[in-house]
C-alpha cells in the first residue's frame, strides 16, 4: 500500500511547467503536471499507451489531434497514445492535471521535470 497527498505534488515554477511523479509501478506512471498561467505542454504522443487526465485545479485548453478541447476543474480526458496532445493554461489561476499513463514506452515518461 502506498499513500500520498496530491497537494505535495502541486509545485509551480515561473520558468516552465513542472511534472511530479507520484507512482512508477511497472509500465504505469501516475504524475501531476502543474502550469502557471500562460504555461504550456508541447504537442507530443505516447506511442502504445493510454493517457487519462483529470483537471484538479484551474482551466485551460487541450489540443488533441488539432481539435481544441476546453477543460475546467473536475473534467476528465482520455486519449490513445497515437493521438497528439498539447495543453495550454489559458486561465488566470494555476492548473494541475492528474495524469495516469498506462504502458509507458520507456522510462523517459516517468521522470520529474
Amino acid at each position: 500500500m502506498k499513500r500520498n497527498n496530491i497537494n505535495e505534488f502541486m509545485e509551480f515554477t515561473e520558468e516552465k511547467l513542472t511534472k511530479r511523479v507520484i507512482i512508477k509501478e511497472g509500465k504505469t506512471t501516475v504524475f501531476i503536471l502543474n502550469f502557471k498561467p500562460g504555461q504550456s505542454l508541447p504537442a507530443h504522443k505516447h506511442p502504445g499507451s493510454n493517457v487519462q487526465l483529470l483537471v484538479l485545479e484551474g482551466n485551460g485548453e487541450f489540443n488533441i489531434d488539432g481539435e481544441t478541447v476546453v477543460v475546467e476543474k473536475n473534467d476528465t480526458v482520455f486519449i490513445g497514445g497515437d493521438e497528439e496532445l498539447a495543453f495550454l493554461n489559458t486561465g488566470t489561476k494555476n492548473v494541475s492535471l492528474y495524469v495516469v499513463l498506462n504502458n509507458i514506452p520507456d522510462d523517459r515518461y516517468a521522470k520529474n521535470i
